[in-house]
């Protein structure tokens, strides 16, 4: 039984969640919102959001972040570059640069940003920005609660480190294979970190994206203790 310690975690769907603490806040990883697909119409309008938390540049992780944060004003946390591009928009007051191994405390949300294996860039008016190195997050939560949201990634070695180090409670884990790990990977990366809580994310949503939670399950299948809360969009932890 995975204790929250009173905070929630929803899923928007594919990589998207919000996180909602004991005193309200609300805060964003990764913010495809409105225009994505598998996002319930009942989450498509945010009434409130203090902070967001982007991983990469890429359109189905940067989302709706411009017009989310139009209407909300939040802290932005991203990488430098990424941060850059977002201010040239506009958001000079609201963003919170940082680099990978940095911590800083937003509101009630004390993140750190960790390493991913992946690529970042973003589309604007036609050209391909460069966004900064891709990164995860680990965000430390009222109550001593520890989310790894590993953004979009491979599975590496130091994963270990942000096991021993951190100590996540819980894992958020892309299995959808082709652009991230798949089950097999997501596996591995699993007994690297060694949570006992992990939800899959980032599959489904698009026909190449073939990962499965069945088969992150076979290949987990001896690992004790192990919780896999395979959340629907909508659907929450908390």
């Amino acid at each position: 039984m995975l204790d929250t310690r009173g905070n929630r975690l929803t899923y928007f769907g594919h990589s998207t969640f919000s996180i909602n603490t004991p005193s309200k806040q609300v805060a964003l990883i990764d913010p495809w919102v409105m225009t994505n697909p598998v996002c319930p119409d009942s989450l498509k309008k945010v009434p409130k959001l203090d902070a967001i938390f982007l991983t990469h540049g890429h359109s189905d992780h940067l989302g709706d972040l411009l017009a989310l944060a139009k209407q909300h004003r939040p802290q932005i946390v991203a990488i430098y570059e990424a941060c850059a591009w977002i201010e040239s928009k506009g958001f000079e007051k609201e963003t919170r640069p940082m680099s990978k191994g940095g911590s800083q405390k937003i509101g009630d949300f004390e993140v750190t940003m960790t390493h991913a294996f992946h690529s970042s860039s973003i589309e604007d008016d036609g050209l391909r920005i460069y966004a900064g190195e891709p990164a995860g997050f680990v965000v430390r939560l009222p109550g001593g609660f520890t989310l790894y949201h590993a953004g979009d990634t491979a599975v590496f070695g130091d994963m270990k480190i942000i096991g021993e180090l951190y100590r996540p409670d819980l894992a958020c884990l892309p299995i959808g294979d082709l652009y991230t790990m798949g089950a097999r990977e997501a596996a591995y990366a699993i007994r690297l970190l060694g949570v006992k809580h992990v939800v899959p994310m980032h599959y489904g949503t698009f026909p190449f994206l073939t990962g499965t939670v069945d088969a992150l399950r076979r290949e987990t299948r001896e690992i004790a203790g192990l919780e896999i809360h395979a959340l629907k969009p909508g659907e929450h932890l908390g």
